[in-house]
């Protein structure tokens, strides 16, 4: 029985979930081709974009982005110190904590928009969307939390992450990597980490406990989760992915259910 099966016996109105794995077959469950709200998974596509465009050599890393001595970089790592919600003011000194920022990375798709020269949505939808096949996603509305999409579509970009043709497998490796090492935050949700790790959109594991990615991926799991409930992750230890969609919204329902599902997942690769 796949381990997909017991979110069956989740109380959540409709849900979709997908195990991933390179050079196999997935292993799909539920309404895989329903469109979800992604929430903050949204984020992982602005991230992308924003490598592809400095692969384009329109945008650097160390672009200044935001409030004074920050960056590309310190904004796709939560690093530039605005505060959480849209609209948001600075709170800290860039690079000094780590604040998940929704307003950070509406400042940084602003200054994607004016390095590419056209809208984001745009950008996305024909520079990363499109060439991988994700025809029934949406990527509308806040850069930060924005999209809608399916499990297929999202299967597609598990495909893309275990063996990238959109960017050099050296840029993927860069963004997946911690950046401003040792930085203190809280995840949304989850409290306190001493440290937060991040990469450049994505969030990295790291020593984070609790998480939700549960206990058995590796501390390389890299991925996201969205308050419409919603997750996605990679352990490119075991090249193995998992998604998660729901219509519920994250809550305390969430943390015990996702972990115990992740940790069977990679429990039935070992």
């Amino acid at each position: 029985m796949s381990p997909l099966s017991r979110i069956g016996q989740w109380d959540v109105p409709h849900a979709g979930a997908a195990i991933v794995r390179l050079d196999s077959p997935a292993d799909l469950w539920g309404d895989v081709d329903r469109p979800f709200a992604l929430a903050s998974l949204t984020k992982l596509f602005t991230g992308y974009a924003t490598l592809l465009a400095i692969e384009e050599g329109v945008l650097h890393l160390d672009t200044p982005a935001g409030p004074l001595g920050s960056t590309v970089r310190h904004l796709l790592s939560h690093a530039g110190g605005y505060g959480f919600e849209s609209g948001a003011a600075v709170i800290a000194p860039p690079g000094r904590r780590r604040i998940y920022s929704n307003q950070g990375i509406e400042v940084l798709a602003e200054v994607v928009e004016a390095a590419v020269g056209m809208p984001l949505a745009s950008y996305v939808t024909e520079g990363v969307l499109q060439p991988i096949g994700m025809s029934d996603s949406v990527f509308a509305g806040s850069p930060a939390f924005g999209m809608t999409s399916t499990v297929a579509d999202l299967q597609r970009f598990a495909s893309e992450l275990m063996r990238p043709r959109l960017l050099a497998p050296s840029t993927l490796a860069t963004a997946v990597s911690v950046h401003f090492a040792g930085l203190a935050g809280v995840l949304p949700g989850f409290g306190p980490q001493r440290p937060m790790d991040w990469g450049l959109g994505f969030e990295v594991k790291g020593t984070k406990a609790p998480h939700w990615s549960g206990t058995l991926s590796s501390r390389h799991t890299f991925g996201h989760f969205g308050g419409a409930g919603t997750f996605f992750w990679i352990d490119p230890t075991r090249s193995l992915g998992c998604i998660c969609l729901t219509d519920r919204r994250f809550g305390p329902w969430a943390p015990p259910l996702w972990s115990e599902l992740c940790d069977a997942v990679v429990a039935g690769e070992s």
